[in-house]
């Protein structure tokens, strides 16, 4: 009794949904036929408005600024440092010269390329060259370095 009652609920309900799917369906037809003109209109002013939005709060977005600051770190004390020793091995396999070896521990000081150019007695483009050389030794990619 219980499967029966079941697969007569079940078929009502299947039934039902089918008629409401073929109702549903000539009142999409018919809204269709008669209004087209009106529903392509209002689909046009939706992209056109939904557009105008976008393009209104991309140009009225605040710029998003950028603010560089200089932050003076002071130098560390010398006897707080660990001497620098080289790994000679590694430098002859790599093929840094002395000189390169020499121009990128004054980079690590801090130095710009002028004022390791003033304590080697050269100029600053021999000091980009070295630069350039030892980092392209080292498989590192070069960004331009300001100058002061």
């Amino acid at each position: 009794m219980k499967r029966t009652v079941l697969s007569h609920v079940l078929l009502l309900g299947l039934v039902g949904g089918v008629l409401i799917a073929i109702l549903r369906w000539s009142e999409y037809q018919f809204l269709v036929i008669e209004h087209s003109f009106e529903i392509y209109g209002a689909i046009v002013a939706i992209l056109f408005s939904a557009f105008g939005i976008w393009l209104g709060l991309k140009l009225t977005k605040p710029r998003e600024k950028i603010i560089l600051r200089e932050v003076l770190v002071p130098p560390a004390a010398p006897a707080t440092l660990d001497p620098f020793t080289a790994n000679q091995p590694q430098l002859d396999a790599l093929g840094i010269t002395p000189r390169e070896l020499e121009i990128l521990s004054l980079i690590a000081e801090g130095l710009s390329n002028r004022e390791i150019a003033g304590r080697l007695f050269v100029s600053e483009n021999t000091v980009k060259t070295h630069c350039s050389r030892a980092f392209d030794k080292l498989g590192l990619a070069v960004a331009p370095r300001p100058s002061s």
